[in-house]
């Protein structure tokens, strides 16, 4: 292609342009690479690339059709490319022969470029070398970089003066009835930790009464304050429809010197706004919602918390916050709010003094939890204490059922498996516990399998934290001397193959009411969580967070780091579009679901999916070489 016209270099730029990494280059670097294309046919069922053929020498664009990629001497491990896609990167870098087999499944053309000219083009293209030696961080910053100027754009709508009042709504609005005592209705305030409270009278507003009141009309005047809030309440208070825009909130704050509005809908009282609401419009801080949770009277009042929880977490999607670090963020807020509802429910029973441990299971355990998660904890209790195990137990099980119980009301819904520490079977001594880990190790059939996924990520909470250190400490020394076990557990893990198609990008299901999906957690997150279970186990490492297991597994066996990065950084992906679909089924009042359509997914985020679903086989390839118990 050294003569190619300006025409069909122009036609071909702009058609490259169009995937990554070639949308990132510069006009001059994509013309470099253009001349020195040349185009392949090859005919359905031919092989393109395999490893009998040596070292490679070019590198492939495919520019219309479709290979399938195969791994030499595993019939499982497959995948697609398409249209855009680009290959063999790896094989390229290293200087050597393919460990694939590479096979047109349709008519198929390609472009190719010769090595030299692959390593030429590394050289004076910043974006493309980043692209090949980074390539899923690399899709995953551009995935990112577009999700954030979506969701700006949403943030940005939420927090302009166009915003419906009935989107600025925070809570329920606090009410008494006009002949309330003064004292009671300062009483209701302080409980409910409100700066105002509205007098109604047959369900209708007839009056607000505010701190700005409590300080003019009652402390000044010295008003007896057994009268009614009738006498000092500021009468017919301004109100707007919920239709209404902050705009005009906004007008009629300083057209009336006000600084409450009341929200209707029709003839129902829907809320209030505030003028801290309306010019901070849901601005939430991560400083500002820890305060609050510590600060917390009352369960009912943290039920904002957890509210607000959701709403710090959708600004940092905002802010292109990864989804490790977001995940870790609600998760430290969750666990503070977890803390305040134990001591607030021990308080409320008169209870000191207790040798337990309060522990979280599961994705809480592993401090990945997303915006939709329910609960999984259990206790730990002390061996040698005065009072009897027994006795211990039914001091704690009600206990466990008020802060399950308070839990829900904040938005963890309880486990329907009803793996909660109200639960007698898994509110346990510290020797009962190790039993029944003992128990589970023996056995290694299916449900103690499932037992060990979840039980096995456990992380103290609350209480005495040297209980669950030393549960972590006996599980890691007596599971490496249970080699039987960690097989069955390989094996299990081995037999959830991420859903790569053969002759399509995914297989997909219509399972749980989704067609033509596939489940992000079970599919996607589970390789990887089970995988970094079993090497840390294996190597006795106390860390329960997935990402955290395999970069130290990755120290410890002094793994090469682009391949432990390779993993996190699909973890992370497959992470960022569960985050998105939960928040996007909460905002539009859906249940929420792990299964996904891949087909509504924009070019980038499928590309990048299939990516990650690579690297999944790649570390499940990985843990049946190294764990050959």
């Amino acid at each position: 292609m050294d003569t190619i016209s300006d025409s069909l270099l122009h036609a071909t730029i702009l058609q490259l342009s169009k995937h990554a990494p070639f949308d990132q280059m510069e006009q001059a670097h994509l013309g470099f690479m253009v001349r020195r294309l040349r185009l392949a046919y090859y005919p359905q069922g031919t092989a393109v690339l395999e490893p009998a053929q040596g070292t490679v020498q070019r590198f492939y664009i495919i520019k219309q059709g479709s290979v399938t990629g195969k791994q030499a001497g595993d019939e499982t491990a497959h995948w697609q490319l398409v249209e855009g896609e680009c290959f063999p990167l790896g094989a390229l870098l290293a200087k050597r022969p393919v460990t694939s087999v590479y096979r047109a499944v349709e008519d198929t053309f390609c472009y190719e470029l010769s090595a030299d000219d692959f390593t030429e083009l590394l050289r004076i293209s910043p974006p493309f070398q980043d692209f090949c030696t980074r390539r899923i961080a690399n899709l995953l910053e551009q995935s990112q970089r577009v999700l954030q100027a979506r969701y700006s754009n949403q943030r940005s709508a939420q927090q302009s003066l166009a915003t419906p009042l009935s989107t600025l709504i925070r809570r329920t609005p606090v009410t008494c009835p006009p002949h309330t005592p003064i004292n009671d209705a300062l009483r209701t305030m302080q409980q409910e930790r409100v700066g105002s409270i509205i007098i109604v009278e047959s369900h209708h507003p007839i009056g607000i009464f505010t701190l700005h009141d409590l300080l003019n009309r009652v402390a000044l005047t010295n008003a007896d304050t057994s009268q009614a809030i009738s006498t000092v309440m500021s009468s017919a208070p301004l109100t707007l429809p919920a239709h209404a825009l902050a705009h005009d909130a906004a007008l009629a704050m300083t057209r009336h010197s006000i600084r409450h509005i009341l929200v209707m809908d029709k003839d129902k009282l829907t809320g209030m706004i505030s003028e801290k609401d309306l010019f901070s419009l849901q601005r939430v801080g991560l400083a500002e919602i820890s305060a609050a949770i510590h600060a917390a009277p009352s369960v009912e009042s943290l039920q904002q918390c957890g509210r607000d929880i959701h709403t710090l977490g959708h600004n940092m999607l905002a802010q292109g916050v990864s989804a490790e670090h977001l995940t870790q963020i609600i998760t430290a807020l969750n666990d503070q709010l977890v803390t305040r509802v134990i001591e607030l429910e021990m308080s409320s029973a008169g209870l000191a003094d207790l040798a337990f441990c309060w522990i979280a299971l599961g994705s809480e355990g592993r401090q990945e939890q997303t915006f939709s998660t329910d609960q999984d904890n259990a206790i730990i209790i002390a061996d040698a204490q005065n009072t009897p195990a027994d006795t211990l137990r039914q001091t704690l099980l009600p206990l466990a059922l008020r802060i399950n119980q308070a839990l829900d009301q904040c938005g963890f819904p309880l486990c329907q498996g009803q793996i909660m520490a109200s639960n007698p079977r898994w509110c346990l001594t510290l020797s009962e516990w190790k039993n029944q880990f003992a128990s589970w190790m023996h056995r290694g059939d299916p449900p103690v399998l499932l037992n060990a996924s979840i039980f096995f990520d456990f992380r103290p909470i609350y209480g005495d934290a040297s209980l669950a250190a030393e549960l972590r400490r006996w599980l890691n020394d007596s599971i490496k001397e249970n080699r039987l076990f960690l097989r069955h557990m390989t094996e299990n893990a081995l037999a959830n193959r991420p859903p790569l198609g053969l002759v399509q990008d995914f297989n997909v299901s219509d399972k749980d009411g989704h067609p033509h999906s596939i489940d992000l957690k079970i599919n996607g997150i589970t390789p990887f969580v089970d995988a970094a279970r079993i090497f840390s186990l294996g190597a006795g490492i106390a860390e329960t967070n997935t990402i955290r297991r395999l970069r130290q597994i990755g120290e410890q066996w002094q793994l090469n780091k682009s391949q432990v990065d390779g993993w996190a950084e699909a973890f992370t992906f497959i992470q960022l579009l569960r985050l998105r679909q939960h928040h996007e089924q909460t905002q539009s009042k859906l249940p929420p679901s792990n299964r996904i359509d891949p087909d509504k997914l924009n070019d980038l985020d499928r590309r990048i999916l299939k990516e990650a679903f690579r690297q999944a086989r790649k570390l499940q390839a990985f843990l049946g070489e190294t764990h050959q118990f």
